[in-house]
């Protein structure tokens, strides 16, 4: 598969640890690059991939049939998981990975909307439907764009921008990527890091126009249910409010979350032992030689937990 770099593939094999005979789920299938090095590495598995946006599941259909009948491609949101494998007869998994974000591929095709690297329609829809980015920035409130820009771009300089969109959109409306990263950028200082203006607030857009906020969290809920013991879910975060949502869940599941104040009469009930436990107590990081070969994987943060066996 052309033009996609699995992030950290050693490190997610290694954690995933793929063995004959067991059943996974790739829940980002983007290129099919994690999906075909499991299917590789333990040659009688079964693995259910997923991917929300058509075209990753057209670009699939080359590596279903070379590995037929062990791969089956779904479309569908990773966060109705549960939905999508009960369907299929599926209600255990003994693993699930999940890399985050958006894929080479859609940052690639200008068409698509995600980037401004391009000019491209300002769209950004994985799905290829709902509302767009265009529907977001030409139409909602001032104020309610300037929290998505402030809230899911951490850009500091939300309520500047969110003001000139709203008394552009007046004369014209936004339909390219070009039209409102410019604008974008004539707004807010220059970064000494050499991060471009528009960064941050196409960032929120996307996360906004998808909510892969909450399919992170649903998603990630719906796996830990899955999980047989012994189960691993493994999450590559590409963001802070990513990784920040993987981290606290992680953290909860194991038991990890901190106990109660003595002043609080909660502290008195006797705590549930946690049914999982952390594999990486410290996110991992890709090494300098994948960062150097590809600059996407810097900021790339590695989580993984195991469900515990069944108390006897």
């Amino acid at each position: 598969m052309t033009g996609h770099l699995p992030v950290m593939l050693a490190e997610v094999l290694a954690t995933l640890a793929p063995r004959d005979g067991a059943t996974y789920l790739d829940c980002t299938f983007g290129g099919g690059g994690y999906a075909a090095a499991i299917l590789d590495s333990a040659p009688r598995c079964t693995l259910f991939a997923m991917d929300r946006d058509p075209d990753a599941i057209a670009r699939g259909a080359a590596l279903a049939a070379r590995h037929a009948p062990r791969l089956h491609l779904i479309e569908g949101r990773f966060g109705d998981m549960l939905e999508h494998l009960a369907t299929r007869g599926i209600t255990a998994l003994d693993g699930v990975v999940m890399d985050l974000g958006v894929s080479s591929f859609q940052l690639d095709q200008a068409e698509r909307g995600f980037s401004f690297r391009a000019d491209g329609p300002l769209d950004m829809r994985m799905e290829k439907s709902g509302p767009s980015a265009a529907d977001l920035v030409n139409t909602l409130p001032e104020g309610e764009l300037a929290d998505i820009l402030f809230h899911l771009g951490e850009e500091r300089f939300s309520r500047r921008i969110a003001k000139a969109i709203a008394e552009r959109r007046k004369e014209q409306p936004f339909t390219t990527t070009g039209d409102l990263a410019a604008l974008v950028r004539s707004k807010v200082p220059r970064d000494p890091s050499g991060i471009d203006g528009a960064t941050r607030s196409f960032q929120a857009l996307r996360l906004a126009v998808n909510d892969e906020l909450g399919e992170v969290e649903r998603g990630m809920a719906a796996a830990a249910q899955l999980l047989a013991p012994g189960g691993r879910l493994v999450v590559v975060a590409f963001h802070s409010l990513e990784d920040r949502i993987a981290k606290r869940f992680m953290a909860e599941a194991a038991g990890r979350s901190g106990g109660a104040s003595r002043h609080d009469p909660g502290a008195l009930t006797a705590r549930v032992a946690p049914r999982f436990r952390l594999v990486t107590p410290r996110a991992l990081r890709p090494g300098d030689a994948e960062t150097g070969a590809n600059p996407r994987a810097r900021s790339a943060r590695l989580r993984a937990l195991e469900r515990l066996e069944e108390a006897a």
